[in-house]
């Protein structure tokens, strides 16, 4: 890499492994070298058709605006005057999207959920990015996830846990991770991206979208770790993070259904659940860097 690249890095940027160098390249680097790499998820990403689908399914999942106040329903307008431009600059590296809009949601047990709502133009974008990446990836993850897949759902997690218990599981660890969304580590997950998309555009894309920052009060607050909860993007990064944590436990041979950060281990003896939780907590706060 040239001095002129070096010397943009700062300094926390240069204490950090060479495995992570590749991540800080900027947008106008990775197109120059785009001969290199392979190319065409971003144009599947940006096709009329794909685009087009996503529209449809944001502007019927409806939702309130983000920190631009444009409506569902004011959004085609805006897109029939803007779009191409917008789809330009996604291609030159140019655009940046906007901060969440930070919403809080009062939770059953009294504490508050905090949601990141994105512009309607993001969450389209956001949405044609999981179109692309769904098919990718779905393949790879395990059974024992049920949360935000496909043709899954709670009711089916505690049918297997049910099962899992007539098979003599008696005993379960249940693991609640804190403020999931908001801790997931941005370098790791890029990484883990990278084994599966060979876009380098589309990994950059991504990275702005967990950079992008939430407004609160008024105030832009960056964000240097985490996948705002309310965003289109948000539960398919989430799911890709923690199956991780499916691989791992279902290699060693472990009994667990997970649904989305609420995560259930089955053992059959008191003695191998005690086991069961230590290792797990091990490995979710010190290889995922999670809580």
């Amino acid at each position: 890499m040239g001095a002129e690249n070096k010397e943009s890095y700062s300094q926390r940027d240069s204490t950090e492994c060479k495995g992570y160098v590749r991540a800080r390249r900027s947008f106008h680097q990775i197109w120059k070298e785009r001969d290199s790499a392979q190319p065409e998820l971003l144009e599947k990403i940006l096709y009329k058709d794909n685009l087009n689908r996503a529209f449809k399914r944001v502007k019927a999942n409806k939702g309130a605006p983000g920190i631009d106040g444009i409506t569902v329903e004011e959004i085609g307008k805006y897109l029939q005057e803007n779009q191409k431009e917008i789809v330009e600059r996604i291609y030159r590296g140019k655009y940046t999207p906007d901060p969440v809009r930070r919403v809080e949601i009062p939770k059953a047990d009294g504490g508050i959920r905090k949601l990141g709502i994105p512009t309607v133009k993001d969450r389209i974008f956001q949405q044609a990015i999981t179109q692309q990446l769904m098919p990718i990836y779905e393949p790879l993850f395990s059974d024992n996830s049920y949360g935000y897949r496909p043709g899954r759902s709670a009711k089916e997690a505690i049918l297997k846990i049910k099962e899992y218990a007539e098979q003599g599981y008696v005993y379960a660890v249940s693991l609640d991770l804190s403020k999931y969304f908001d801790t997931l580590n941005h370098e790791m997950l890029l990484n883990i991206l990278r084994r599966n998309i060979k876009d380098e555009r589309v990994i950059q894309w991504i990275k702005r979208y967990l950079k992008s920052g939430v407004m609160e009060k008024g105030v832009v607050v960056k964000t240097e770790e985490g996948s705002p909860q309310g965003g289109n993007l948000s539960p398919l990064l989430a799911n890709i993070y923690l199956n991780e944590f499916d691989q791992e436990y279902q290699n060693r041979g472990v009994s667990f259904v997970r649904y989305a950060d609420d995560i259930v281990l089955l053992a059959k003896s008191k003695r191998a659940a005690t086991r069961l939780l230590e290792s797990c907590t091990k490995y979710l706060e010190g290889k995922l860097k999670l809580k």
